[in-house]
């Protein structure tokens, strides 16, 4: 183990270079250079299934494609650049678009035939129920 002196100077500074990133747009899940970006995501997994909500604001369910395969959830879809405003100046451009695609590996076994999707309000809800076989088991012990 190595032992660092603590440099109150420099943690200051860190701070700073943090706010600094977060104020101007140093969000990884926004959004990329190159016109990708990433929907914020939830997942939930309880005993009967797996629930994961994404944030789509500004799409409509044709703008996003949903699939299930070899263990992989895949959610992919375009945000389309709207109509560009010729005047006035942008100081500050948080709204993104392009095209977006998150994988989720499923390890468990999934009732594919059941699996349910809704869309309300730009936000993504998909349930993926487990089959039986990977649903938890509870086991008697057996005093003696």
């Amino acid at each position: 183990m190595t032992l660092v002196k603590w440099n109150p100077n420099r943690s200051l500074f860190n701070l700073a270079g943090g706010l600094f990133e977060d104020f101007f747009g140093a969000d990884r899940m926004l959004s990329r250079s190159d016109g990708i970006w990433y929907p914020a995501v939830d997942i939930k997994e309880d005993k009967d299934a797996y629930h994961v909500v994404l944030e789509l604001p500004g799409l409509s369910k044709d703008d996003v494609q949903i699939s299930l395969e070899d263990g992989v959830l895949t959610v992919k879809g375009e945000k389309k650049t709207e109509q560009e405003e010729k005047e006035g100046d942008y100081y500050y451009y948080e709204r993104r678009f392009g095209k977006f695609e998150r994988m989720f590996r499923i390890n468990s076994e999934i009732k594919q035939d059941q699996i349910d999707a809704s869309f309300k309000d730009g936000v993504l809800a998909i349930e993926l129920p487990k089959a039986e076989t990977a649903k938890p088991k509870q086991i008697a012990i057996n005093v003696k």
